[in-house]
């Protein structure tokens, strides 16, 4: 089967700064319904994460470059400050430390490498085998995780709303896959082209868990952030890319806002536009095609979205783009008129696109 390679031309940039897994609406929501501690951890993570946004980093560079197909990780310890990277507790080639949130988060960034090296055969989140480093223990009761452009980091999380950031292998995909797309097509995190941007995240940190747990596209749950609330919530993930607006639905968090369908969508003055939110209606038409053409997701649905990544879409792509794009790849891919192609068509067409 043809294997995509990742474009090695130059491409326009999306906006630079922070990617946070947990969406703004969710802290807002908590901001105003819970407790006096709730509300306390959901401002400081809302304050920490403006503070942060903004802040442009450049990737890769020869520093940071590894040889070809070769894993190079480093974890480290913020000691719950905001001084980054903090103390290192593990590197390549060591063993576990004992400390669950540095060994979960070293697991996981192996995890997603060697989704793309294996898969795409893509170096890295640069393509030219950039080092992956991580930080835990960000700041104090800190309910998120972030790509801030040169590496991952992950809070704790409060403990009655939130667990710890790295429980979810996922959350490690989709974050990473952010750097994968400020390379490639640079997707301005704004609108329509920043909630396809979202949806790529989520649809290749899905494809990281899919391949850990080694399951089929009917067998998968579709969720991202599975694990991370604590059993006070009433909710099973962030967002569900089978049936998006039902991850959640709980006193202090509100309700899953997420529509799976153009007839949803929803113009925000907030959240970019709604990147968070409307990234649904994209998440559903791939989770119709990987369900459709059966197997594991990362072997057609996902070469489709990475081929479209690499060489149809483009910083200010729509959804519309996407829909075409996709169905492009899949005719390139597999052939004009085959059943993946057919199967992209009418997946975008089922959510209205």
């Amino acid at each position: 089967m043809y294997r995509a390679v990742g474009a090695g031309s130059p491409r326009p940039q999306g906006l630079g700064g922070v990617f946070c897994i947990v969406p703004p609406h969710i802290l807002r929501e908590v901001s105003q319904r819970g407790s006096p501690a709730q509300r306390g951890w959901a401002l400081n993570t809302l304050a920490i994460s403006e503070q942060l946004r903004g802040r442009r980093s450049v990737l890769g560079g020869l520093a940071l470059s590894t040889p070809t197909g070769e894993k190079r990780r480093t974890v480290y310890d913020a000691q719950h400050g905001t001084i980054l990277p903090g103390r290192r507790i593990r590197s390549e080639g060591d063993k576990p430390c004992g400390d669950p949130a540095a060994d979960e988060a070293f697991e996981a960034l192996g995890a997603t490498y060697d989704l793309y090296w294996s898969a795409f055969k893509r170096k890295s989140v640069d393509n030219r085998g950039l080092r992956l480093d991580g930080s835990v223990h960000y700041s104090d009761s800190y309910d998120n995780a972030f790509w801030d452009g040169s590496q991952m980091v992950f809070g704790d999380g409060d403990g009655e709303l939130f667990h710890r950031f790295t429980l979810s292998v996922d959350v490690i995909g989709h974050e990473l896959t952010h750097g994968v797309t400020q390379h490639e097509a640079g997707l301005v995190y704004a609108g329509q082209p920043g909630a396809l941007n979202e949806s790529i995240s989520d649809v290749f940190g899905s494809l990281v868990k899919q391949r850990k747990l080694k399951q089929d596209a009917k067998d998968a749950d579709w969720l991202i952030g599975q694990g991370l609330f604590t059993k006070q919530v009433k909710g099973v993930a962030l967002r569900s890319m089978k049936a998006p607006g039902t991850a959640y639905d709980d006193p202090v968090l509100g309700k899953d806002p997420q529509p799976g369908h153009m007839k949803g969508y929803r113009e925000l003055s907030y959240d970019n536009g709604g990147v968070h939110i409307n990234s649904g209606i994209p998440n559903r038409a791939f989770y119709l095609t990987a369900i459709a053409l059966k197997g594991r997701a990362w072997e057609k649905a996902g070469q489709i979205w990475y081929h479209a990544l690499c060489y149809r879409l483009r910083r200010d792509s729509s959804f519309s783009d996407a829909a075409k794009g996709t169905a492009q790849s899949a005719a390139e891919l597999f052939g004009s008129a085959s059943q993946e192609q057919k199967a992209v068509e009418m997946s975008w067409k089922e959510v209205g696109v």
